[in-house]
C-alpha cells in the first residue's frame, strides 16, 4: 500500500511539474478561448491576441517563468515558427481566416507565439525536471532536426522523406536517456519516447487550439473538425527542432549533460 501511494505522489507531482512547464502555453490558449468569446471587440482579434501574447512573453520574464536565456530561445522559436506559418499558409496547408492589422500575407503575427509556447515549454522541462543527457550525439542529430524542418517545405514539390527521417532520428538517438528528477528521485526515458510523447500531446494541444479558432485547417472551414492524426507524427518530429535549439542553448550555458 505503502508503495502504490508513493507511486501516486510520484505521479501526481510529475503531472503538476508539467502543468508548471505548460503555463504560457495554457496561459495562451487560454487567452484565445476568452478572445473567441467577447463580443463587439474594438480591435480585430488577431491583433487583440497579438497584444496579449507579447504582454504574456513580457509577463513570464518578469515573473521568472522565463530567464533571460529562455527568453532568447523562445524568441527563436517564434521566429523560425512564423516562417513555417508563412510558407505553409501560402501553400494552403491552413488558413487565418479572420481580418487583421497584424497580418503578413495571411498570417497574423500571434502565430509565431504557438511555437514561442513549445519553446517555453521544453526550456522549463529542463529547468523544473533538471534534464541531463547521455550518449547525446548532438551533430546528428541537429542535422537530421533541420532536415525534417525543411523537409516540411519541399515535400509540397519534392518526395516526402517523412518516414526515412523518422528512421534517421531513431537510430541517431538510440542508447539516448533523458534524465530527470521528480521530488527526490531520479528517472530517465528513451530520448525518441520524450519525442513521441510530447508530439501526442501536442497534437492535444492543436485540437484545443483549432476549436477555439487560434486557425483552421482546410476541412474545419465548415465547422470544427479533429485534427487529422497524422499531425502526431508530424509533432513527434518537428519537436526535435525545438530540442536541438534548447540542448545547443543549455550546453553552451555548461548543463544539461549526464556526466560520462
Amino acid at each position: 500500500m505503502a508503495t502504490t501511494r508513493d507511486a501516486l505522489r510520484q505521479f501526481l507531482l510529475f503531472g503538476l511539474l508539467q502543468l508548471r512547464c505548460c503555463a504560457f502555453a495554457l496561459a495562451l490558449v487560454g487567452g484565445i478561448a476568452v478572445s473567441a468569446l467577447l463580443p463587439e471587440l474594438p480591435v480585430a482579434r488577431y491583433d487583440l491576441v497579438f497584444g496579449y501574447g507579447v504582454l504574456l512573453a513580457v509577463l513570464a520574464r518578469r515573473v521568472g517563468w522565463d530567464s533571460a536565456r529562455d527568453t532568447g530561445v523562445i524568441a527563436a522559436c517564434h521566429v523560425i515558427g512564423l516562417l513555417f506559418e508563412l510558407v505553409k499558409v501560402r501553400l494552403g496547408s491552413w488558413s487565418y481566416p479572420e481580418d487583421a492589422v497584424t497580418k503578413v500575407a495571411g498570417v497574423p503575427l500571434y502565430g509565431g507565439f504557438l511555437y514561442a509556447a513549445v519553446g517555453s515549454y521544453v526550456c522549463r522541462a529542463w529547468q523544473l525536471f533538471d534534464l541531463r543527457l547521455s550518449g547525446y550525439r548532438a551533430t546528428a542529430t541537429a542535422a537530421l532536426a533541420a532536415a525534417v524542418y525543411v523537409n516540411f517545405f519541399t515535400h509540397h514539390w519534392l518526395p516526402d522523406l517523412r518516414w526515412p527521417l523518422a528512421a534517421g532520428l531513431l537510430v541517431a538517438t538510440a542508447g539516448v536517456w533523458v534524465r530527470f528528477t521528480v521530488g527526490e528521485r531520479r528517472y530517465r526515458m528513451p530520448l525518441a519516447l520524450s519525442f513521441t510523447l510530447i508530439g501526442f500531446f501536442l497534437w492535444v494541444a492543436e485540437n484545443a487550439a483549432t476549436y477555439v479558432g487560434a486557425w483552421s485547417y482546410p476541412h474545419q472551414l465548415d465547422g470544427w473538425q479533429p485534427v487529422a492524426l497524422t499531425k502526431f507524427g508530424a509533432w513527434a518530429l518537428l519537436i526535435s527542432v525545438t530540442f536541438v535549439l534548447v540542448e545547443r542553448v543549455r550546453r553552451r550555458g555548461g548543463a544539461g549533460h549526464a556526466p560520462a
